[in-house]
């Protein structure tokens, strides 16, 4: 007499129950002997090999009672279907598990283990919306399935509907803290909703990762970048540039963002090295050969540097002796300096000479990129404002056509980076102001 499996239980045809595995395999492989499309021995083995996991020999000898369903109507195809596809699917013979479960579903459409594995195979085919769609219907059934909640999660972040994707992430991670792409994504998608702390958390606790070390140092480093704790940035970058295995352009971006860092505390020879390497790597990467260039003209020039990057204090002090080389051989008393962010710095000052005195407005932008008229036009109305008779607006870098059109009648001079950087050379010469007052 042959047994059958039901579930994880051997029993024989008669209902009784079998403990004796080898028993049930030779029975059922001596009537196959005998008869290969035996029915009863092939549905015994198949089952015996999916109770016991089996799945590569569960998914070949389902196959053939599949074959053989056209022409025994004895047969539960439905269930023969759904546990082929099972197999196939524990199997990793993914085109075959797709293939059997999508037409077992056809007949039993709210089925948890059909619906979350083609949650899953849905997933791996980057079909993200069919996925969510086939996993939201499987945790109607058992809510608390980790590998619904895991695959719902991610293809929620694959959608970038972060918001959604979050607590499907959350939970899973809770059951599985080992799971570190969950721990990733999580931390990703917290991320893009702003919850900084929290994603912060999650990747400086992934950065020694072999997998995602690379990308949580990149990502923990950029929060703390945008804090300005430079300090804390340039460790986190530093510990992802450590991992033997990194994508290149998250290797790009790395020593990217760690020259911007170095740069930012003015440790300006560490960052030209980064920018080197980086040259090295990828010449065409962003603005790297830009700002390698910028680098090296401020390692060339001290009072670039102070003009560009040193803190606010020694701006204005630069600022104030620059307005001296502006009007030699006159008094100057400074009246007024207001500090906009640390973007400008305005300067009002009365200048006397020997035939002639005005009350002017000094404005020094610190970036390099172009100032337009509509900054050149607040400037003159600021002018106006406080009654000053002329403004000289100075940059480190260049005025768009509209501004220089626009002061062509006007008393307010534009000074771009060519003559500020006349202005800071000649201060090379002489570390003290000349006798005029400040």
């Amino acid at each position: 007499m042959i047994s059958v499996i039901t579930g994880k239980n051997k029993k024989n045809l008669s209902g009784n129950q079998v403990h004796d595995r080898n028993a049930i395999l030779k029975e059922a492989n001596k009537r196959l002997a005998s008869n290969p499309k035996d029915t009863q021995a092939l549905t015994a083995l198949a089952d015996l090999h999916f109770a016991e996991q089996n799945y590569p020999q569960a998914m070949k000898t389902y196959g053939i009672l599949l074959g053989l369903c056209a022409t025994n109507s004895r047969l539960d195809e439905q269930k023969i279907n759904l546990n082929f596809g099972l197999s196939a699917m524990k199997a990793k013979v993914w085109s075959e598990a797709y293939k059997s479960l999508t037409i077992a579903r056809t007949k039993e459409p709210e089925n948890f283990e059909i619906n979350s594995s083609l949650g899953v195979l849905e997933y791996r085919r980057k079909n993200y919306e069919k996925s969510v769609a086939y996993l939201h219907q499987a945790l109607k059934s058992v809510s608390n399935d980790h590998d619904s909640q895991r695959y719902c999660g991610l293809s929620l972040y694959k959608l970038r509907r972060f918001n959604e994707a979050v607590g499907y992430l959350r939970n899973s991670a809770t059951g599985h803290p080992d799971d570190k792409e969950i721990l990733f994504a999580l931390a990703r998608s917290l991320y893009e909703l702003s919850q900084m702390e929290q994603a912060l958390k999650i990747f400086s606790h992934l950065r020694a990762d072999p997998d995602w070390g690379p990308s949580s140092a990149l990502y923990s480093g950029t929060v703390n970048k945008q804090k300005k704790e430079y300090e804390k940035a340039i460790m986190d970058f530093e510990i992802g540039l450590k991992h033997k295995q990194i994508a290149e352009d998250v290797l790009l971006e790395l020593k990217y963002r760690l020259a911007d860092c170095y740069n930012q505390i003015s440790e300006l020879d560490k960052a030209l090295g980064e920018l080197n390497d980086l040259y090295g790597i990828n010449p065409k990467y962003k603005d790297v050969d830009i700002q390698r260039k910028k680098i090296k003209e401020l390692t060339g020039n001290r009072n670039l540097q102070t003009y560009l990057i040193s803190p606010i204090s020694e701006f204005i002090t630069l600022c104030r002796r620059l307005t001296l080389m502006l009007f030699p051989k006159t008094r100057i008393k400074v009246v007024d300096i207001s500090v906009h962010k640390n973007e400008f710095i305005d300067i009002l000052a009365e200048v006397k000479a020997r035939k002639w005195e005005d009350l002017i407005v000094f404005r020094f932008y610190r970036e390099e990129g172009k100032v337009g008229d509509f900054s050149v036009r607040e400037l003159y109305a600021h002018v106006k404002e406080v009654h000053a008779g002329r403004g000289f607006c100075i940059t480190a870098g260049e005025f768009s056509d509209e501004a220089n059109q626009f002061v062509e009648a006007r008393l307010i001079d534009l000074l771009p980076k060519e003559k500020l950087m006349k202005l800071l050379n000649k201060l090379k010469t002489s570390s003290q102001p000349s006798a005029n007052a400040l």
